[in-house]
């Protein structure tokens, strides 16, 4: 399958020349319709948000509109392959926005590799835009680049690495504690891996309620406690990782994944892509009715039927091929069509929270089971609840620019994102977009 699908991608991307371009939304009619759209017409409109930036809201295409900004240093499971190499990527996550959330989204790939220049790079986009999702950038830089964007910036920002799949983990595992009847504030967690994905985990699952003493994260050289030897170099170079250090693993447990995994209730791995990266044997340590969330792409940790074999309740992992599939495409799209809806000016962590309820909240008890803990991408409703609590959420926290309630955002966001599906459905009908190639 993985196979054929790449094969059918390299053949595709000549074949279309790109997955996106730009249609125009008004009418043509004649050149003289160009004196409304462009000059003299135009005019009015600029002076009018001259006077009033908050106008380019209403009159231009920013209310709807978002970057998808990369540096191509850590993509996907390819690593740093830079940002041309990158651009196939963000146009693929640019066409799940417009698909799935109804949003106008197109990539921009800076050869920037400094984190201060990335930030100063992307404040100078703001007048353009509604939203900033910034995706595949290497750790700690990610962090950074985040935190002072979030802070700085007047739009909403969003890194899809860290925030969608936190957000996408933690609705999963609301309801896989629901399987095995155990409360969230009360289990033991282990985090394999402690990059972008798990450490935006840990920082989301502590706002969620978690007990972060209860909470292990492993990285590359062990697992993580505040007296590890290389604490003052975390210090110095990755404080997001040191802060968990501290507040983590208090009875400083030492030592391998074993150690950590032994009487655990949760495992959630998103590190490096397997099979072999965590093995049976540990998994049968673990607590009674265990939890195991295997991330990793394009292959997981280990493969499901090993964590199931191994004594494993519920297993989840980042493929479409197998149960319970944990994608921050679940999130993004939604998040930013609540955020864009009412204007919002940040995209806060309570919002995330809430889109994570909405998300798990999707899959009703009389579905809910050991392999459907989540929603898929084929349930397309799931993103107008999705957007609705985040508008919601928006509004009670007083960031948005125009705010709605729940009601008022789900029959905007469904008539939106309806539109964006209606819209790619017909140009296929009408064969304006051509069908796949063949593939040999």
């Amino acid at each position: 399958m993985k196979e054929k699908s790449s094969e059918l991608a390299v053949k595709s991307a000549p074949y279309y020349g790109g997955k996106l371009e730009i249609v125009p939304k008004i009418p043509v009619r004649s050149l003289e319709d160009f004196s409304i759209w462009y000059t003299p017409g135009v005019a009015a409109v600029s002076k009018a948000i001259s006077m009033n930036k908050e106008l380019s809201f209403d009159y231009t295409w920013r209310w709807n509109t978002i970057a998808v900004v990369t540096n191509g240093s850590r993509v996907l499971g390819l690593g740093n392959i830079g940002p041309e190499a990158a651009l196939p990527v963000m146009e693929g996550k640019s066409l799940i926005f417009k698909f799935l959330g109804g949003v106008d989204a197109f990539p921009i790939c800076l050869n920037v590799s400094d984190p201060e220049k990335f930030v100063e790079v992307v404040k100078t986009l703001e007048p353009g835009l509604g939203g900033i999702n910034l995706e595949d950038i290497s750790s700690p830089q990610c962090f950074y680049i985040l935190d002072r964007l979030r802070s700085e910036m007047s739009i909403p920002v969003w890194h899809d690495d860290q925030l969608g799949t936190a957000a996408a983990t933690l609705a999963g595992l609301y309801n896989a504690l629901k399987l095995v009847d155990k409360k969230l504030n009360k289990v033991s967690i282990v985090l394999f891996g402690a990059g972008a994905s798990n450490i935006a985990t840990a920082r989301i699952f502590e706002k969620a309620g978690v007990d972060m003493s209860k909470l292990i994260l492993i990285d590359s050289k062990g697992i993580l406690h505040s007296e590890r030897d290389d604490i003052d170099e975390l210090m110095l170079h990755n404080p997001w990782k040191y802060e968990l250090a501290l507040k983590t693993n208090r009875a400083k447990v030492t030592g391998g994944p074993e150690n950590a995994l032994e009487g655990a209730d949760v495992l959630i791995a998103a590190s490096s892509p397997g099979p072999g990266k965590i093995k049976k044997e540990w998994v049968a340590k673990m607590a009674d009715k265990p939890i195991t969330f295997l991330l990793a792409n394009p292959v997981p940790e280990m493969w499901p039927w090993e964590a199931k074999e191994a004594g494993a309740a519920v297993v989840a992992t980042g493929r479409s091929d197998f149960p319970n599939q944990v994608n921050n495409s679940l999130v993004f799209p939604s998040v930013f069509r609540g955020a864009l809806d009412v204007r919002a000016r940040t995209i806060t962590d309570t919002m995330m929270l809430k889109a994570a309820e909405a998300l798990a909240n999707y899959v009703t008890e009389d579905k809910l089971n050991a392999d459907h803990i989540i929603p898929t991408m084929d349930e397309w409703e799931v993103y107008i609840y999705v957007a609705a609590a985040v508008a919601e959420q928006a509004r009670v926290e007083n960031v948005a620019r125009n705010p709605l309630h729940y009601d008022e955002e789900f029959v905007r966001a469904k008539k939106i994102i309806q539109r964006s599906r209606k819209i790619l459905m017909s140009l296929m009908e009408q064969r304006f977009i051509k069908p796949l190639p063949k593939v040999d």
